[in-house]
């Protein structure tokens, strides 16, 4: 992991793709977006990861929709 890239919580990660922090835990679950596990259980995402899934691989922002 890079010393720069932050963990989010699906809270975070949720409110970047507009959707339930559930819907990020099934998106973990299904292995679409890997997670690591804090020493209490719950799941932390590399900010680094969940920004090429929003932005695509390109790493820019998503083109405009007419």
């Amino acid at each position: 992991m890079d010393s720069e890239d932050r963990l989010l919580t699906p809270g975070e990660v949720a409110a970047l793709f507009r959707v339930d922090p559930k819907t990020v835990t099934r998106w973990a679950a299904a292995g679409r977006i890997s997670s690591i596990r804090t020493p209490g259980g719950h799941r932390r995402f590399r900010e680094s990861e969940v920004k090429k899934l929003l932005f695509g691989e390109r790493g820019g922002p998503p083109p405009e929709q007419p």
